[in-house]
């Protein structure tokens, strides 16, 4: 009886070892199957179950990585130079920041701010057609008064924002929605693909959300 139990014991001891052992080569095969649906087109990820984000995906993301722009009006400088960071980017054009273009980067500092821990592993951005020294805050009384050039403005209350600028049809090109609709700003991740816009009327709670799910599942 006894030689029946411990043959019982050793038959189920080496089913339970044949299972754990099929589990990985199962996974492999589903992972496969997957893979070649989604390749083949019989499956859109996204669509089939949706994403967690708030904002919005630019698909295709867009590479900035190997752009030259101005850096603060005045010396040229490759967007990989700079430190590898997540970047919120305030798009600007013309000659005037105008309220939207304020409020977009008072809201980026605030939200900066507010990641606490993370804040060194983001940086802004405002990219523009103009360098800062020749655009006029909206609300300014005279375009000779340093205190309300958008220059004097960033110095004195946006410490820590790069200044980037490219002449106006490329950054057309580069960032079209925010020309159809001013209320849009970007996410560029650290290799330098601008890879998801917000806009304004996104609780901030929301955007946070987006930004710490981000870090969260990034390794820079």
């Amino acid at each position: 009886m006894k030689q029946d139990d411990s043959a019982l014991q050793q038959r189920r001891a080496r089913r339970v070892l044949l299972l754990i052992a099929g589990i990985p080569v199962v996974m492999m095969l589903a992972a496969t199957v997957l893979w070649w649906t989604v390749e083949a087109g019989y499956l859109n990820v996204v669509d089939r179950f949706g994403t967690a984000n708030h904002g919005a995906l630019v698909t295709p993301p867009r590479s900035v990585s190997e752009i030259v722009f101005r850096h603060e009006g005045a010396a040229e400088v490759l967007w990989r130079d700079l430190p590898a960071k997540w970047r919120l980017v305030v798009v600007q054009r013309g000659d005037t920041c105008d309220t939207v273009c304020q409020n977009q980067v008072y809201q980026t500092r605030q939200i900066h701010a507010a990641l606490g821990k993370d804040f060194n592993r983001i940086g802004r951005v405002l990219l523009g057609d103009a360098p800062p020294g020749a655009v006029v805050l909206a609300d300014s009384d005279s375009a000779q008064s340093e205190q309300r050039m958008l220059a004097g403005w960033l110095a004195s209350e946006h410490q820590g924002l790069t200044s980037l600028t490219l002449p106006a049809a490329i950054l057309e090109e580069l960032v079209p929605e925010a020309s159809a609709s001013p209320t849009q700003w970007y996410v560029v991740d650290p290799a330098g693909w601008i890879m998801m816009r917000m806009s304004d009327d996104l609780h901030y709670k929301d955007v946070i959300s987006d930004l710490r799910f981000l870090l969260k599942h990034s390794g820079a």
